[in-house]
C-alpha cells in the first residue's frame, strides 16, 4: 500500500476529515485540495473520502488475501474479486448520485475520472474527463490527465499538445513535465513528426523536461531515478550526463535500498565506460538480498570486461569508443546535487551504449503517467 493510501486511511479517523484529506493530498502529489465549504463541496469531498477509503481497504484485502511472497489466497479468486468489485460499485454509484444532483459541478466529473481510471476503467474516465474539461478549461489536471489517456491509446500528438496546455496553466506543477518528458521519450517517431526535429534533438526535449521537473522537485527520487534511466536508451550514449544522473540519483536516495540500487546502475555505466575500479567499488558496496543477483551478473560482466578472453580482438578505443561529442553539462540547478567534480573521463568516452552490460532486470521502462487529482 503506498503512502498515500496508508495517510487516507488514518485521514478518516480524523475529526477534521476534508481539511485532513486536503493537507494529505497537497503533502503526497503536490495538488491542493480547497477545503470544502459550501455544501456541494462538502458532499463531494464525502464522496472522494470514500473514493480514497475504498481503495485503502482494496490494497489492505490484496495484501492480506495474498501474503507477499505467496501464491495461497484466503479466498477464492471469483469470490475475491466480486468483494472487490462490490466496494468499488458503491463508490461508482456514489459518484453518479452526486453528479445527477450536481451536473455542473466539473471537479466532480474529474474525480470521478481519477476513480475510474484507478480501477481500470480508462474508456469511462475519458468520458469523464471530457465532460469536467467542457465546464471547467482552465484547470490543469484535467489537460495532463487527458493527455496520460492520448499517450496509451493515441493520438500521441493529442497527449503533446495537452501537456503542454496544462504545463502553460500551472508551470510550477513538476509532475506535468514529468509526464511530458516520458510521452517525448518514449514515442520518439511521433514527437520527431510533431516538432520536425531529429531523434537527438527528441532526446534533447525530453531531457530538458525531466530536468524542469527535477528543478521544481530536487529531492523527488523517483523523478531522478526516471530521468537518469532515460539515458539508457540514447545511443551513443553519454556517457558523463549518465554518470551525473546517477551520482544526483544517488545523493537524493532516502532509503538504503534506493542507494544500493543506484550504485547497481553506476557500476554498469562505469563497466561500459572502462572505470572498472570504481566499478567494483560500487559493487562491492551492495549487500542487499533483493540485489545479489544483479550483483552477481554485473561481477561477471566486469570481470569478462577486465579480462577478455586470449583469442578475443583486443579492445582499443578505435573499435569500442567513438570521438566525444559530450561535455560535462553544466549542474542543473543550485538545488540539484550534481558533480562539482567531473569524473576525469577519458576525451574518448562517449560512444558505449552497445557495451552496456545486457541486463534487462537493470532496464525498466519508465513510470506509468501520474494522474493529478481536482484542483
Amino acid at each position: 500500500m503506498n503512502n498515500l493510501l496508508i495517510g487516507l486511511v488514518g485521514a478518516v479517523l480524523s475529526t477534521n476529515q476534508p481539511l485532513a484529506v486536503s493537507n494529505l493530498v497537497q503533502e503526497q502529489t503536490g495538488i491542493t485540495v480547497p477545503v470544502a465549504a459550501t455544501p456541494e463541496e462538502q458532499e463531494l469531498h464525502a464522496v472522494m473520502l470514500d473514493d480514497d477509503t475504498a481503495q485503502a481497504e482494496v490494497a489492505d484485502w490484496i495484501n492480506t488475501n495474498a501474503p507477499a511472497g505467496t501464491n495461497v489466497m484466503a479466498e477464492s479468486k471469483a469470490a475475491f474479486n466480486q468483494r472487490i468489485l462490490a466496494r468499488f460499485d458503491e463508490v461508482r454509484h456514489r459518484y453518479d448520485g452526486f453528479l445527477r444532483n450536481h451536473p455542473e459541478n466539473a471537479r466532480g466529473y474529474l474525480a470521478y475520472g481519477s476513480f475510474l481510471n484507478e480501477i481500470g476503467d480508462e474508456e469511462g474516465a475519458k468520458a469523464q474527463y471530457e465532460n469536467s474539461r467542457r465546464l471547467d478549461p482552465k484547470n490543469p489536471a484535467v489537460w495532463n490527465n487527458l493527455a496520460n489517456y492520448y499517450g496509451e491509446y493515441s493520438p500521441v500528438t493529442n497527449a503533446f499538445a495537452y501537456y503542454a496546455e496544462a504545463i502553460r496553466l500551472k508551470p510550477d506543477e513538476p509532475v506535468y513535465y514529468q509526464n511530458f518528458a516520458t510521452t517525448v521519450y518514449l514515442f520518439r517517431k511521433d514527437a520527431k513528426e510533431f516538432y520536425n526535429i531529429n531523434e537527438q534533438q527528441v532526446f534533447d526535449k525530453a531531457l530538458e523536461l525531466y530536468r524542469q521537473a527535477m528543478k521544481l522537485a530536487p529531492e523527488n527520487f523517483v523523478l531522478a531515478d526516471d530521468y537518469a534511466e532515460s539515458y539508457y536508451g540514447i545511443k551513443p550514449l553519454r556517457t558523463n550526463d549518465a554518470l551525473m544522473a546517477w551520482t544526483n540519483a544517488l545523493q537524493v536516495a532516502h532509503t538504503d535500498l534506493e542507494r544500493q540500487g543506484v550504485l547497481l546502475h553506476l557500476a554498469r555505466v562505469k563497466i561500459a565506460a572502462g572505470f572498472f575500479e570504481d566499478a567494483s567499488n560500487h559493487l562491492a558496496a551492495v549487500t542487499n538480498a533483493n540485489y545479489l543477483d544483479l550483483k552477481m551478473r554485473l561481477e561477471r560482466n566486469l570481470a569478462e570486461r577486465e579480462n577478455p578472453p586470449t583469442n578475443a580482438p583486443p579492445v582499443t578505443s578505435t573499435n569500442l569508443l567513438a570521438a566525444a561529442t559530450n561535455a560535462v553539462a553544466p549542474a542543473l540547478t543550485n538545488n540539484i546535487a550534481v558533480f562539482t567534480n567531473p569524473p576525469a573521463l577519458d576525451s574518448t568516452l562517449t560512444n558505449v551504449s552497445a557495451n552496456l552490460p545486457a541486463d534487462s532486470n537493470l532496464l525498466t521502462m519508465p513510470l506509468p503517467m501520474r494522474p493529478t487529482k481536482p484542483q
